[in-house]
């Protein structure tokens, strides 16, 4: 896998992807099955199909034609992805604070128990890498 920076996804890419990233490798079939879960008006096929073909050429997803129907999966996994949003969400909107986008965050919407001890982890492993 190239090295080289892939695009930021729409919301709608984003949709599409956390329906790979759910199912692993996915047919046309698949992604509309899941994108079309709980929705009360549903995405057609050819939707599906032409997104996946643009995420295709703009290089978020693969193509195995070598199977049929054709099978895609994502370049990226989730956790990439999510550092790349973050990322460029860092930039542009926090000027590379990311205290300012922990504090944004932590005040927009109350993190459980469970959050916030997995949150106190990661500041300690961070504090503990800087001593």
């Amino acid at each position: 896998m190239s090295h080289r920076k892939l695009p930021r996804p729409t919301d709608t890419e984003l949709e599409i992807l956390r329906a790979i990233w759910s199912n692993g490798s996915c047919t046309v079939r698949e992604v509309l099955k899941t994108v079309n879960q709980g929705r009360p008006a549903e995405v057609g096929y050819t939707t599906i199909l032409k997104m996946l073909q643009v995420m295709t050429s703009k290089g978020l997803v693969e193509r195995d034609e070598t199977q049929r129907p054709q099978v895609y999966r994502a370049r990226l996994t989730r956790e990439q992805t999510q550092r790349q949003l973050v990322s460029n969400l860092l930039e542009r909107a926090f000027g590379g604070s990311a205290k300012h986008l922990v504090m944004q965050a932590l005040s927009t919407q109350a993190a459980s128990d469970k959050e916030l001890e997995q949150i106190e982890k990661l500041l300690d492993k961070i504090g503990g890498r800087k001593s």
